[in-house]
């Protein structure tokens, strides 16, 4: 297949796409309609709804995707994933560490008119904190003592101790800053942000749109409007971008994004650091059992999950994909499948007969599960482990994932830069989706504390070494491979840079010929 690469750092490059995006009937026939503002709507395939507008609680990649366009965080990444300003225009850091002072941007607006000061970022940020919140991404701000505005636009953070991790985490629209007026009911399905665009008509299950906001700080985005139309099939969402019924897609699939290509359709490959692991519940019988999880890891062949769901369009990892701190894969136990050693395992937990695992998987956000969750029940059989699949829609999925309701799941989780944003909300004893991981240990929770206080490159480095080496030891989780983003775009789409953590937010920067 012909591929255009993206102009994202080479190094940047493994981990798994997750943003299976994808086009559907239910909206408007024509390719390019024009909204009120006179400017053009830019139609983007999705595969399904976004399961809530609320950013503080949103996982699943789609609200991730609309999110990102209508909400603001304190900082942002580049197309290069590095820290660059947001709604605060620059910061400060004390020298040891311990205090970060931010300066908000002046004549920044919400979505309904009302002005952001910095009584809109103490709330923001003390709700997300708040237990009764159950923010996502809470962790974040673990070291965070307390937020203080000493006046309008000076918003000061005191750690309890240095964190090198937050300035890349604020960048999150999991941290979004919130009116303060406004409150997780009314925003659940609604929506008052400080992004380039704001919430327009949505049709539950066929399309949701978001128009230009006028008085956004950066400047008002080109495109008139940006219409998500849902389309389950992805060979659907391919007719649809080579009619010229839709104009941009993301699929995870490279057959897929190989049919899409065509005369008026150009592929763009974007590595990504997302990632595909089988996901073992270590609170839960018989995956209690350090030597029954580490069965399953020696059961598996990667790079065969790999070939088989995804035509080897990646790479095999380990837990972290950040370019900086990448895992060695020949680094765990049974880096290459090994049965005798899986079945020895299991004789050793008590179960020479083998067991039965109940494991779940979502059909729908991305491409490759179901055929990742065969075939892992394929391999793990020749072990003398029955897996027992259960296939649930996206919703009905990420409702069990979040409650940890699940003894394994097969999963496409969200990669970061930088490995604390990756894992210190799973992993350590304290982290807020710790129940989600089903492990944890003092070793992890020694180690991510000093990985949050050091600064030092290479320190840090060899401290998240140590922390994939305790993860796979212990065979936490199986990580599995990572993938890649393909960008189906149509001739007159100028501007969109994919990037490698999936984010869709040069839309704001896109414009249609």
């Amino acid at each position: 297949m012909k591929v255009h690469r993206s102009p994202v750092r080479a190094a940047a490059a493994l981990a798994a796409a997750g943003l299976a995006l994808a086009a559907c009937s239910g909206g408007s026939d024509d390719g390019g309609s024009t909204g009120d503002g006179g400017g053009e709507t830019l139609v983007v395939g999705v595969t399904s709804d976004p399961d809530t507008l609320f950013p503080w609680k949103a996982t699943q990649f789609q609200a991730i995707d609309v999110l990102t366009n209508l909400y603001g965080t304190l900082t942002e990444l580049d197309a290069d994933l590095e820290v660059v300003p947001g709604l605060a225009e620059e910061w400060e850091v004390s020298e040891d560490g311990l205090t970060m002072t931010f300066t908000l941007r002046e004549g920044v607006t919400f979505h309904d008119g009302s002005e952001l000061d910095s009584a809109d970022v103490v709330h923001s940020l003390e709700s997300v904190m708040a237990e009764e919140t159950a923010a996502v991404a809470a962790a974040t701000l673990g070291s965070v003592e307390s937020v203080e505005a000493p006046d309008a636009r000076t918003v000061v953070l005191t750690l309890s101790a240095p964190d090198s991790s937050v300035l890349a985490g604020l960048a999150s629209v999991n941290l979004a800053i919130l009116s303060s007026e406004d409150t997780e009911e009314t925003l659940t399905t609604a929506a008052n942000g400080t992004g380039p665009f704001e919430l327009g008509e949505r049709v539950p299950n066929q399309s949701l749109t978001v128009t230009s906001f006028a008085d956004y700080w950066g400047g008002a985005p080109e495109l008139d409007a940006v219409e998500f139309r849902v389309i389950p099939d992805e060979t659907s969402i391919v007719s649809a971008l080579q009619s010229g019924n839709v104009h941009l897609a993301v699929f995870d699939d490279p057959l897929v994004a190989q049919s899409a290509e065509s005369g008026s359709v150009e592929v763009t490959e974007t590595p990504q650091l997302a990632y595909h692991a089988l996901q073992l519940n270590a609170r839960q019988a018989p995956l209690d059992d350090v030597n029954v999880r580490l069965a399953i890891q020696c059961a598996i062949d990667r790079q065969e999950v790999l070939d088989t769901a995804a035509q080897g369009a990646g790479e095999v990892v380990g837990p972290i994909t950040s370019p900086a701190y990448l895992s060695d894969p020949d680094a765990r136990p049974c880096h290459e499948r090994d049965y005798d050693q899986a079945r020895a395992y299991l004789a050793e937990a008590g179960y020479p007969d083998g067991l039965e695992l109940d494991v779940i998987v979502s059909q729908g956000e991305y491409a490759t599960s179901v055929n990742e969750a065969q075939n892992i029940q394929a391999q793990l059989a020749e072990a003398g482990i029955t897996v027992n699949l259960e296939v649930l829609e996206i919703g009905a999925y990420v409702d069990r994932w979040v409650a940890a309701d699940f003894t394994a799941a097969v999963a496409l989780n969200g990669g970061r830069p930088d490995p604390e944003g990756m894992y210190g909300r799973y992993f350590p004893s304290t982290g807020n989706l710790n129940q989600v991981a089903g492990y944890s240990s003092d070793t992890l929770d020694e180690l991510f504390a000093r990985g949050r206080q050091t600064a030092d490159p290479e320190e840090r480095r060899a401290i998240y070494d140590e922390v994939s080496r305790e993860l796979e030891d212990n065979a936490a989780w199986v990580w599995l491979f990572s993938s890649y983003g393909f960008t189906a775009t149509q001739s007159g789409v100028e501007g969109f840079v994919p990037m490698a953590n999936g984010s869709l937010q040069s839309l704001r920067e896109t414009t249609l010929g």
